[in-house]
C-alpha cells in the first residue's frame, strides 16, 4: 500500500553519499581533471566504461555533497556550456568556480573545448 510522505517522516539527503557503485569510476575520473581545464558529461562517462551514459555523470556528480573534494565544476556539456539546473542555482556557482580556476567563457556562454578541454593522455 503506497502512503504519502508526512512531515514527520526523514528526508533521503540527495546530496549525500551515492550507494551507486558505477559512480565511484566516475569520481576517478573527474578527480583527475586539473584545474584549468573542463571535460564533457560524454567524455567522462566513456573514461569511466559507461559510454553513452552522459547522464548517469550528471547524476553522479548531482549526488555530491559539498565536502567531497571532487571537483565537479569542471564537468561540462559537449557545447561547452555549463548545464542550467531546474532545482538551484549551481549553474551560476559552477560558471564563478570556473572563471577562478582560469576558464574563459565567450559571449555565448561557452568554453573553448580545443582550448580548455582535458585531455587524459597528456595529464
Amino acid at each position: 500500500m503506497n502512503q504519502a510522505r508526512t512531515h514527520t517522516e526523514p528526508r533521503l539527503d540527495a546530496r549525500g553519499p551515492s550507494r551507486n557503485p558505477g559512480y565511484a569510476h566516475i569520481y576517478a575520473v573527474v578527480q583527475k581533471i586539473p584545474a584549468g581545464k573542463v571535460a564533457t558529461y560524454g567524455q567522462i562517462a566513456a573514461l569511466a566504461g559507461m559510454p553513452r551514459q552522459a547522464r548517469q555523470v550528471g547524476y553522479a556528480l548531482h549526488t555530491l555533497n559539498d565536502e567531497s573534494g571532487v571537483p565537479w565544476q569542471r564537468v561540462i556539456n559537449a557545447k561547452g556550456e555549463v548545464s542550467p539546473r531546474t532545482w538551484s542555482e549551481n549553474h551560476l556557482l559552477q560558471r564563478i568556480l570556473l572563471e577562478d580556476e582560469g576558464i574563459e567563457f565567450d559571449d555565448h556562454g561557452r568554453v573553448d573545448l580545443t582550448r580548455f578541454g582535458w585531455a587524459p593522455d597528456s595529464a
